[in-house]
């Protein structure tokens, strides 16, 4: 009996290539397996094409609201943002194709994993920490590493090689932009972003929305409910998280919402170009914030904001399956129990504006923060806090001109 290998198929040429290779190469069973994170219709006659490929069988697993539930929500709470722009949209999914991969593995008895991603980027990265975290005992494939037996070049090569494997799919040779989509975004690189002097040509990029310049010329108003930082309604009605990044996803896109052109540092050590679009994700992320600014102290605002910075770079590098990740995780969890409240904002060519948040365990008092004098706050009370406060200024000075002072001397 054949051993098996499941692979990370996703209809592609890339991945569509790799199945009769892998027959040719290791004399597998191929079992490809594709995850369905929300990225809708390019699911459609997937079944078809991987047994045109030679693959014995497809699964399509639905892991979007697993994927809402159990990976983008911790993220959103922890306001996980890599280097300050990047949502997270790829790296959150990852660990979740990763575990289903293993499941698969375990259930078909396979002896290895193929993945498609290729040698410069930080998806083969998260892909093999997570199944090594879950099965290390199961063999890794990474073709685009193998360059000895994989050889392809172009994607004219790789269609070659599908015609001479009597593979006859309507791939187009044009070349378009790598992409990357499921629910929360969609990313672009290549073509003119590879070059960051260029601007993006928006009007072929974007797939979720319309620039800030293209969207209404009247600003639209939003209303959304959390319960311990979960999002549970959009304007009245309740729903679902993955519902509720849908709608806003359809909302933010309307609005020219969270476009996001940016040079990150891949884990890899090189930089990259690459532009997202995360509408819904960029509205929830603000929302949830909105809210955490009036029930949060100041203390727990100050680590909570190095927690979520900690969080997004675990989960830009692909260690979400580690002890680390869990500690941060729990930590922000525990600061998620007074979020709860409404939140109101107004849309508008690519902003998001505030318009109210009310909590029933809001620490915003009106009487402090007003300039009238209530009964918690004597005006007095600030000059012994301030000479306390300012003490180590004030004997650093004095200390700096005595030695001053002796230097003239000496």
């Amino acid at each position: 009996m054949k051993e098996k290998v499941i692979l990370a198929y996703s209809g592609g040429l890339d991945t569509t290539a790799i199945i009769p290779w892998l027959k040719e190469h290791f004399d597998y069973e191929v079992i490809c397996c594709c995850i369905d994170c929300g990225q809708g219709n390019e699911l459609d006659g997937l079944e078809e094409r991987a047994k045109l490929s030679g693959a014995s069988k497809l699964y399509i697993e639905d892991l979007t609201d697993d994927f809402c539930d159990n990976y983008i929500m911790p993220c959103v709470k922890a306001n996980g943002v890599y280097e300050n722009k990047y949502l997270l949209g790829t790296s959150m999914a990852r660990p979740a194709i990763a575990k289903r991969l293993v499941e698969i593995a375990r259930k078909e008895g396979a002896t290895a994993i193929c993945h498609g991603a290729t040698g410069k980027g930080n998806d083969q990265i998260r892909f093999e920490l997570g199944i090594m975290a879950l099965a290390p005992d199961l063999k890794i494939i990474a073709p685009w590493r193998m360059t000895d037996i994989w050889t392809f070049q172009s994607r004219e090569d790789e269609m070659e090689y599908c015609k001479q494997k009597g593979i006859n799919l309507p791939f187009s040779a044009d070349s378009s932009y790598s992409r990357d989509r499921n629910l929360w975004h969609i990313s672009h690189e290549g073509l003119e972003l590879e070059d960051p002097a260029n601007e993006p040509n928006y009007k072929h990029m974007l797939v979720l929305g319309v620039t800030p310049e293209e969207a209404p010329d009247e600003p639209e108003y939003v209303t959304m409910t959390f319960e311990k930082g979960v999002p549970t309604s959009v304007n009245g009605e309740k729903m679902k998280v993955s519902d509720v990044i849908r709608k806003l996803n359809e909302l933010g896109g309307k609005h020219g919402i969270g476009i996001v052109d940016i040079v990150e540092n891949r884990v890899v050590g090189m930089k990259s170009r690459g532009v997202y679009e995360t509408p819904g994700g960029t509205i929830l992320m603000e929302a949830h914030q909105q809210l955490e600014e009036l029930v949060l102290d100041r203390a727990t605002m100050e680590v909570k904001k190095d927690m979520g910075n900690k969080m997004a770079q675990i989960v830009y590098e692909g260690k979400w399956f580690t002890p680390l990740r869990e500690a941060v995780q729990a930590f922000v969890e525990s600061t998620q129990e007074y979020v709860t409240g409404e939140v109101k904002f107004k849309l508008y060519k690519g902003n998001i504006i505030k318009a109210g948040t009310t909590s029933p365990y809001s620490l915003y008092n009106e009487s402090l923060a007003s300039f009238t004098t209530g009964d918690l706050y004597d005006h007095h009370d600030a000059s012994g806090f301030i000479t306390l406060f300012g003490l180590p200024l004030k004997v650093r000075a004095m200390k700096m001109a005595e030695a001053a002072k002796n230097k003239e001397n000496a």
